[in-house]
């Protein structure tokens, strides 16, 4: 019978670190695409955008009422020559200018409805902030939104 032996050699290697460059490192560790400030601001944008939409939508004074249509007339725009336009904010955070205006539209006619018969509810942001990670956002649950 042999007997395999390691030398001490052998068995100190077994201990010794991984030695990787800076550049072979960037290569595996990845940030975030909205870690980025400035994916951030559009976020934020989006975002107001969206609940001054949502927020002013059904109401008839005349102050609540020109913010909604600011914020229609942002949302409904096709321009792209400046880098806050919805449809370079759409672009940059990867989401389809069409299905999101399409989104509200039905949003609103199903808000409007609802006002309409009596049914008028109380405004509830439609967005929650992810503990931890300031620019995370999340649409809340269905069911959490009704009993909210």
């Amino acid at each position: 019978m042999e007997s395999s032996h390691v030398g001490s050699d052998d068995f100190s290697r077994l201990f010794e670190p991984d030695l990787i460059t800076p550049e072979q490192h960037r290569d595996r560790v990845r940030t975030e695409y909205t870690d980025q400030p400035e994916v951030r601001l559009m976020l934020a944008v989006m975002e107001d955008a969206v609940a001054t939409y949502q927020r002013y939508a059904a109401d008839a004074d005349g102050r609540s009422q020109r913010l909604f249509e600011e914020a229609e007339d942002w949302i409904n725009s096709t321009d792209t020559s400046w880098p806050y336009s919805f449809e370079n904010i759409c672009v940059a955070l990867r989401v389809e200018p069409a299905i999101v205006r399409e989104g509200l539209h039905h949003w609103r006619e199903k808000r409007l409805g609802e006002t309409t018969s009596g049914r008028k509810g109380l405004y509830r942001f439609p967005f929650r902030r992810v503990n931890g990670k300031r620019h995370s956002i999340t649409l809340r649950e269905r069911h959490l939104r009704q009993t909210a």
